[in-house]
């Protein structure tokens, strides 16, 4: 899945699991419980939660395509 300022944050969720620890980076708090968190997200688009946070987009769509790809890269051997 391509990463893009269009893609929901839900979307993200779903693809890759919980990926807390990168938003928490840039200032975007956990919610109390996963489940809700997944259920606030899905009309959140990456851009919309970069500007909400006042994080430049650029640097969001990086870090996230980022951690994405540590968390889908094989486990070493």
């Amino acid at each position: 899945m391509e990463i893009t300022k269009d893609t929901r944050v839900s979307d993200i969720l779903i693809e890759y699991g919980d990926i807390a620890e990168v938003m928490e980076a840039f200032g975007i708090q956990r919610v109390g419980r996963y489940s809700v968190r997944r259920f606030i997200t899905k009309a959140l688009t990456v851009e919309n939660a970069a500007r909400i946070h006042r994080v430049p987009l650029d640097e969001f769509l990086n870090t996230l395509r980022q951690a994405v790809a540590v968390k889908t890269a094989p486990p070493h051997a």
